[in-house]
């Protein structure tokens, strides 16, 4: 499995999740929307992101990919704990 996480600076929900994935042996590839290359990745699975009611991608956002396909998109900490438990 690869876990992709789309973070910004100083977002206590990003650090919750990036913690919680280091807490679970998880390594995943960060990527800062505030940076180009960020947004450049992010727009690879635009068709998947949820998005909250003014339309804004909801961040942190966690893509979860096997064998190259995203499998789940996570927004939160606890979405992640749920995911993982169900997958014991």
């Amino acid at each position: 499995m690869d876990y992709l996480v789309f973070t910004l600076p100083g977002c206590p929900k990003c650090d919750k999740i990036k913690d919680l994935l280091k807490a679970r042996g998880l390594q995943a590839a960060e990527y800062d929307v505030s940076t180009k290359e960020g947004r450049n990745k992010i727009r690879e699975y635009v068709k998947m992101l949820r998005r909250d009611s003014s339309g804004s991608v909801i961040i942190p956002t966690l893509i979860i990919e096997d064998n190259g396909q995203a499998t789940a998109v996570l927004n939160s900490a606890e979405e992640l704990d749920l995911w993982l438990k169900s997958r014991v």
